[in-house]
């Protein structure tokens, strides 16, 4: 049997990167996968999944998309963007802007999808995507990114702790660096890419970038029943990069 055969699964940024990972991994494992995306045109090449355009900073969309759905089983936050820079290089409207989508866009997607999850009497799973540049280890020119990453962590924590005796679990994923196209382009936007990539792989102690897939891995134990015994918990995936 598969292993989210029977579940309904919402996906955020799943257009590309992590967030397509899972949606693939998750269809092969059976789920019935509600895939959205802001951008149509990188959601319309995913095959098996029911397709939505999403703006998750746009509060009356995620209202409207909850009715819509009625019920979910699992909600994975993937949704996300990082600023480079200090807090001397952060605008506030780069802090008003990654506070809206890295964190806010979770706790309006949670709010409008749990009171179904609460009426159901199946267990459900929220995963909330934050980063090992959180409270875990400090990052270098990620001062706003970390800041938000690290207030993912309190969210995912409190969900846990509030809604633990009603069937909900809240696990919250931290990677290191993954070969994404946010990755690619943040590298190119640097002034000198091969710099920036070896910048990169020197603080893997493994001497290589994650993939998208071994982190949807991780997403779907996490999704799935197995972790049944598991809330509140923050899983760091990053080639050891914390251990150093």
């Amino acid at each position: 049997m598969a292993r989210l055969e029977g579940k309904t699964a919402l996906i955020t940024a799943a257009g590309q990167g992590i967030g397509r990972a899972t949606a693939e991994l998750f269809i092969k494992e059976g789920a019935n996968v509600i895939a959205t995306d802001i951008n149509k045109d990188l959601l319309s090449t995913l095959k098996g999944a029911k397709i939505q355009v999403l703006d998750v900073t746009d509060q009356q969309a995620i209202k409207s998309l909850a009715k819509q759905v009625n019920k979910i089983d699992i909600l994975f936050n993937c949704a996300g963007y990082v600023h480079h820079g200090t807090i001397l290089e952060c605008r506030e409207k780069d802090f008003d802007f990654s506070y809206e989508l890295n964190v806010k866009s979770m706790y309006r997607m949670i709010k409008a999808f749990l009171p179904a999850m609460l009426s159901s009497e199946t267990n459900s799973s929220i995963i909330n995507m934050s980063s090992v540049a959180s409270t875990i280890i400090a990052a270098k020119n990620r001062f706003v990114y970390g800041t938000t990453k690290a207030a993912v962590i309190g969210l995912t924590k409190a969900v846990a702790a509030d809604y633990v005796k009603e069937n909900i679990r809240c696990n919250a994923i931290a990677p290191g660096t993954v070969e994404s196209p946010s990755l690619q382009n943040r590298m190119k936007t640097m002034g000198n890419y091969e710099e920036a990539k070896k910048e990169f792989l020197a603080r893997q102690p493994t001497g290589k970038i994650g993939t998208a897939e071994e982190i949807a891995n991780l997403v779907l134990y996490l999704a799935s029943d197995e972790s049944s015994y598991t809330t509140g918990a923050v899983y760091t995936i990053d080639g050891g990069w914390s251990n150093t």
